[in-house]
């Protein structure tokens, strides 16, 4: 009788490597797309440094409101032509880029640790504690939040650090509704309820059973809130209030460069194109998740 010799399994590649390639099969070509652009954005974000042909602050009178390449009047060195004081488009865009994202994913880290620890708080606790919270919740809904931010840098000024606060205090709401709903749900359970039974306090039963199971709706709404953020700090730079210049972000260029656009229009649209990138990648991605985070959306 022959031998038979049973072949090992393949081990060969990580399993974060095969799951990120099953993921990449199943998602669309405007996901994949998306998914391109984010990563782009990323890494030319962490490698400014190193790519930016210029400094952002760099200025050279003689060569200012030069044209992109193609043009009759093109600077050599300047791909995407100068602004109003000969400083570097692509240079100071790829500067405004990383500043715009870590000012958002701050802000973004900020409203989720605040808005899910109320809304841990008020799932739990109930009573009085919940009506405070979803009081607070409702009020923050009610009243747009642009006026919020106004408010503050009128009062506090336009700093780095205020505005990071700022931007933090942004869509806290939704995280805590969400949480509180679903430890709302989850009390419910049997399991938490035979933790309960078993003496485990709030704090563990918070800690084991119910943070684990409200990840993935924290993470979908992460990802959406964090394109908002990233279109009100533009709004907000573009206005004026935000990180004063000459520090750049994308929407303080096209805020300085809407002067300049019957003349110049390459100062406003490097930036513009760089907002529209981002919200594009950011949105579908979170659309992803949460169809994926949906058990029935995933199954239709």
């Amino acid at each position: 009788m022959a031998d038979i010799t049973i072949a090992p399994p393949v081990t060969g590649r990580p399993a974060l490597f095969a799951r990120a390639a099953g993921l990449w099969r199943e998602a669309d070509a405007v996901q994949r797309l998306a998914l391109l652009a984010g990563l782009l954005l990323v890494i030319a974000a962490m490698a400014v440094p190193l790519i930016a042909p210029h400094g952002p602050l760099d200025q050279s009178l003689l060569g200012r409101l030069a044209p992109p390449v193609g043009f009759e009047r093109y600077r050599a060195g300047y791909y995407l032509g100068t602004d109003e004081l000969g400083r570097d488009i692509l240079s100071r865009t790829l500067y405004g880029l990383r500043l715009t994202l870590s000012l958002a994913l701050l802000g973004s880290i900020i409203g989720l640790v605040i808005g899910a620890f109320l809304g841990l708080v008020a799932g739990l606790a109930g009573g009085v504690c919940e009506d405070v919270i979803m009081g607070a919740v409702d009020t923050q809904i009610a009243i747009p939040f642009t006026l919020i931010a106004l408010l503050f840098l009128a009062i506090f000024g336009s700093s780095l650090v205020v505005m990071v606060c700022v931007l933090g205090i942004y869509g806290w709401e939704q995280y805590a509704r969400i949480v509180r709903g679903e430890v709302k749900r989850l009390k419910a359970l049997p399991f938490v309820e035979a933790a309960r039974a078993a003496g485990a306090t709030d704090l563990r039963i918070a800690r084991t059973h119910i943070l684990p199971n409200i990840v993935s709706p924290l993470v979908v709404q992460f990802t959406l809130s964090f394109s908002n953020i990233v279109l009100l700090e533009s709004t907000l730079s573009f206005l004026g209030l935000g990180v004063q210049p000459p520090t750049a972000t994308l929407g303080s260029m096209v805020g300085i460069g809407r002067d300049y656009m019957p003349t110049a229009p390459w100062i406003v649209v490097a930036p513009a194109l760089a907002i529209l990138a981002v919200t594009f990648a950011v949105q579908i991605l979170g659309d992803w998740l949460r169809d994926r985070a949906d058990v029935r959306l995933r199954a239709r």
